[in-house]
């Protein structure tokens, strides 16, 4: 009886975990790295209960407890940056999400693969990463989210390896927009946490802190990181070495319903080998210098969210379209401004920007 006991025991356990949303922790040891950050525990994300997650520009997230931790990274994949950051999360047993960009598979279907097989979540990010969804008529951006999705499955070998996650590029959300991904139960990710991984010249030390600094304050979030990036693949491992030394632990979000065990691995091109490009390998030796973590203050229990830094730009004239002459934006999340020159009386948006590596595109600021 009491085996039978126990076992009934367990049963209930599994049956409450899964009513809630959760799968049971998972406790695995990491080969070959007995200190691994590891992931703790998944969470089940269905699109009824969380239609959308992320405080940047919500009000509802994720139920995570204190010091728990959800990795996103959006715009890939790209070699060898997307390698280098998989072979990271690999070496410390992390799973995270990544929202991928349809052209981006299509180019690089066996990174697509390598991450699914991984065990990491797969979700989408639009067709082209256009940073106008904010400006576009529906027509387009039914375009762009279905084609995304239809590249990203096509990629990866099978339609159930993509989760029915979306991350609008830019975070340019519109009601018309969200109201469209929850036509096609789509959970839209926004973020509690960016580490402005995307900033110009930003080095992988700016991107810890940044990233330590936020999810400290807040005690717990969605992190929001781009794995297409130099600095970003060589931030990762340090920023999870330093999430283990802190105590945080790393959630797995996954999809509800069946997902393949794996799908059919490709070989990866010779060019895409792990190399990197000559430029940042050239520089490689004094760009790894700032890596190191800089000295933080001690975490504190009732640490209020850290405010990001307020810096003013000038719009260049390339932008006129946009601002008139004379512009200038504040570059904070909470709260923007925008002068017009007194000679213009045109009336201007009040948005933040800042430059991106998409060609020819200018990101917008977040708003509630």
């Amino acid at each position: 009886m009491g085996t039978v006991g126990a076992f009934m025991r367990r049963v209930a356990l599994l049956l409450t975990c899964l009513t809630m949303g959760f799968a049971p922790a998972m406790a695995a040891p990491c080969p070959g790295n007995p200190n691994a950050l590891g992931t703790a525990r998944t969470i089940t994300v269905e699109q009824t209960a969380f239609p959308r997650i992320g405080t940047v520009q919500y009000r509802n997230t994720l139920p995570l407890n204190d010091r728990e931790v959800v990795i996103t990274f959006d715009d890939g994949p790209l070699p060898p940056y997307t390698t280098r950051v998989l072979d990271a999360l690999a070496r410390e047993c992390v799973q995270a999400t990544f929202f991928l960009v349809g052209r981006m598979a299509t180019a690089h279907p066996e990174l697509v693969r390598r991450i699914y097989n991984a065990g990491h979540v797969i979700g989408t990010h639009s067709q082209n990463h256009p940073l106008t969804f904010d400006q576009m008529e529906l027509p387009r951006v039914e375009r762009e989210v279905t084609a995304g999705i239809a590249s990203v499955q096509a990629a990866a070998g099978n339609p159930k390896a993509v989760a029915p996650f979306f991350r609008i590029p830019g975070l340019a959300r519109t009601r018309q927009v969200e109201a469209y991904l929850a036509s096609k139960s789509l959970s839209v990710w926004s973020a509690d946490e960016v580490a402005d991984d995307w900033f110009r010249d930003v080095t992988a030390s700016d991107i810890v802190r940044k990233a330590i600094e936020r999810i400290e304050g807040r005690g717990r979030g969605v992190l929001l990181l781009h794995d297409i990036h130099p600095a970003t693949a060589m931030a990762v491992p340090v920023l999870l070495r330093e999430l283990k030394k802190r105590g945080f632990k790393v959630v797995h979000a996954i999809p509800a319903g069946e997902r393949p065990r794996s799908v059919p691995e490709l070989d990866t091109p010779v060019a895409d080998s792990g190399s990197w490009p000559r430029v940042v390998k050239a520089s490689a030796p004094a760009v790894a210098q700032t890596a190191t973590l800089p000295r933080l203050p001690a975490a504190r229990p009732d640490a209020a969210r850290s405010p990001l830094t307020t810096r003013t730009t000038t719009v260049s004239a390339a932008r006129k379209q946009s601002y008139p002459t004379g512009t200038t934006t504040s570059h904070t999340t909470n709260r923007r401004t925008a002068t017009a020159a007194p000679s213009r009386t045109q009336t201007v948006v009040q948005r933040r920007t800042w430059t991106t590596s998409w060609p020819r595109q200018t990101r917008y600021s977040y708003w509630r």
